[in-house]
């Protein structure tokens, strides 16, 4: 088993790295909120009534990925988040939260908005898919 590598010294390729793990921080005490993710799809008439477009409910054929995520006691301006092509991370002074996404996503077409009501923060992102026969756009 031979690993190539641009420098006889390191250890790992860059490659071999997941994405996200430099946000990985084992010591840092603050609780893991809770959350939940949901799958969304755009359907229509041809879709339900006429099946046209091969659409089924699986997860395949959703195009975003809606993360709930509870912060009791916690303030708008308290919130940091980053979102990259698998990996969110979310950190506020009492909760952090480093979630790898179950598929990739377009970090730059993501919304998300704080309920302060219900103390919820909602992020919903754009799922990045390949063309297939199921996804045609």
């Amino acid at each position: 088993f031979q690993v190539k590598s641009e420098n006889k010294k390191t250890i790992w390729n860059t490659e071999e790295v997941p994405e996200g793990s430099e946000f990985d921080d084992t010591w840092d005490p603050r609780e893991k909120p809770e959350y939940e993710i949901s799958f969304k799809q755009h359907v229509g008439t041809e879709d339900v009534l006429f099946g046209m477009t091969g659409k089924d409910p699986s997860t395949a054929c959703c195009e975003d990925i809606v993360i709930k995520i509870r912060l009791p006691e916690t303030k708008y301006s308290d919130i940091t988040l980053d979102i990259q092509d698998k990996v969110l991370d979310l950190r506020t002074p009492k909760k952090k939260l480093l979630l790898h996404l179950p598929y990739p996503v377009k970090s730059k077409e993501g919304r998300a908005r704080f309920l302060s009501e219900e103390e919820v923060l909602e992020v919903t992102l754009r799922v990045s898919r390949k063309l297939d026969f199921i996804n045609f756009s």
